[in-house]
């Protein structure tokens, strides 16, 4: 056997085919049913996420429960490949509303850590249904106008990002 041909192939060609095979379908697997890779693009996550950055959804997170706050999640725009990617501030059956830039879930003003800087939006009071999720940036030093946010349904929540 070559030189050129052992460092391509190792010494044993049938073991090195059948560990790509192996490699292949566990590849198509994960990236077909558990993760889905996205490309950050704006600067409504910063500074938790950069713009360009990727990250990967875990599809399979929420089986067997629903998301919980604090939760950054992908949801689905246009089937599976555009997504935006936000953060779970309320749930099912809360009233959320935003004074002055504090959010206030059930009228108890919600502790975010994550934000940094907060422009002072004004929201009015919204209930969330019994399937339904409020989303947010954490980037709150944007004008609100310029902020996708707002109520999801479960149904259009793809997975948890998981890194």
């Amino acid at each position: 056997m070559s030189f050129a041909r052992r460092i391509v192939f190792g010494s044993n060609p049938r073991r090195t085919a059948v560990r790509l095979l192996v490699l292949i379908a566990i590849s198509a697997v994960t990236f077909t049913w558990v993760l889905l890779p996205v490309r950050t693009q704006g600067i409504s996550m910063q500074p938790t996420y950069q713009s360009g950055s990727l990250r990967f959804v875990n599809k399979l997170s929420y089986m067997s429960r629903g998301p919980a706050r604090g939760d950054i999640v992908a949801i689905k725009l246009a089937g599976t490949r555009v997504v935006y990617v936000k953060r779970v501030i309320g749930l099912p059956g809360e009233r959320l509303r935003i004074a002055e830039g504090q959010v206030f879930i059930n009228d108890a003003p919600l502790v975010e850590p994550y934000v940094q800087h907060r422009r002072p939006w004004e929201l009015p009071e919204v209930a969330m249904g019994t399937d339904e999720y409020f989303v947010v940036g954490d980037n709150r030093g944007m004008e609100l106008r310029d902020h996708t946010l707002g109520r999801t349904d479960l149904s259009r929540i793809v997975g948890r990002v998981v890194f």
